[in-house]
């Protein structure tokens, strides 16, 4: 179905020899507040310096989105639901993004898509790694419990070069039972897994943006007085 604050990010996990692509859930929750983004793992110290620059990268996307007029009164709590090992690379940073973007807006992401991608300060979709295990290992799990023909990946259109995936993945999509859609964007990623175009969402983050900022500035002069 569709969530509002909850996506599902594609990570690679190695053990040992072997390693395969997975998927995990990443939830945003946000409030008023002048905090910004918190990355939970990194306050509890279980996140890499790849991965913390990719959040502060994400700071930068929505300043320069959304705050060149006005100053902006928000914060964020993101993390990876049920993880407690190391986390790191940026890799999921466009995932980050796409969940933070629908707490603040209350749009519901589609579930049934998972995403993997790293984001620029620009909105660029830039190249990961892993990009065929990724995919792979998001379709076995669609698999297991049953193909909708609903169900894909989002990756970086820079990574298309790079895949080489099994037969069996290929004429899936070849069929329509899975989907691969590959982006250069932010926008074209929201667009996909929210239906929406860059004006309607835009609109959305604006009134509640403005929201937060009216509050917060009437919660000051209260104080003041």
């Amino acid at each position: 179905g569709e969530e509002i604050g909850q996506i599902n990010g594609l990570v690679v996990i190695t053990e040992g020899d072997y390693t395969f692509g997975s998927v995990s859930k990443i939830t945003a929750s946000s409030y008023i507040g002048k905090e910004g983004i918190i990355n939970i793992e990194r306050e509890i110290k279980t996140s890499g310096s790849s991965h913390d620059k990719g959040i502060m990268t994400l700071a930068g996307y929505i300043g320069r989105r959304y705050g060149k007029e006005k100053n902006l009164s928000f914060t964020s709590s993101i993390t990876f639901e049920q993880n407690y090992g190391y986390i790191d690379g940026d890799s999921a940073s466009s995932t980050e993004l796409y969940a933070i973007f629908s707490s603040i807006a209350d749009i519901p992401l589609k579930q049934y898509i998972a995403v993997t991608g790293s984001v620029s300060q620009l909105g660029e979709i830039q190249p990961i790694g892993g990009v065929n295990e990724k995919i792979e290992g998001f379709y076995n799990i669609c698999k297991l419990k049953g193909l909708t023909g609903n169900q894909g990946v989002i990756i970086p259109k820079l990574n298309v070069q790079n895949l080489v995936l099994n037969d069996e993945v290929i004429a899936s999509c070849e069929s329509g039972a899975f989907h691969i859609y590959a982006i250069s964007t932010v926008d074209e990623g929201l667009e996909i897994l929210t239906g929406l175009n860059k004006k309607q969402i835009d609109e959305k983050m604006n009134d509640t943006l403005q929201k937060f900022i009216d509050y917060f500035e009437a919660d000051v002069d209260q104080q003041d007085d």
